[in-house]
């Protein structure tokens, strides 16, 4: 699924695994928070860096949609959506 979103839906999803222990016991969950806690608050600070809005044209500002947005020095292009 995530690669489907990020290819067809310019979603980009992740998965945050804590630790190698699947399945680790109630009594080891506080710990496994406090020793993650830091890095997981600083990742949701960039969530929102970068670029999002709608792609408009410039004389109607109607939507265009499946626009090529291009960022130079980026090798991967966005097509806007509906």
């Amino acid at each position: 699924m995530q690669d489907y979103n990020y290819v067809w839906a310019n979603c980009f999803e992740i998965t945050l695994e804590l630790s190698c222990c699947k399945y680790p016991l109630t009594s080891e969950l506080q710990q496994e928070w406090e020793n993650n806690r830091e890095s997981l608050l600083a990742f949701i600070e960039k969530v929102h860096i970068g670029v999002k809005g709608f792609v408009r044209d410039a004389v109607s500002g109607a939507g265009l949609e499946n626009a090529t947005i291009v960022v130079a020095g980026i090798a991967h292009n966005i097509t806007a959506g509906k």
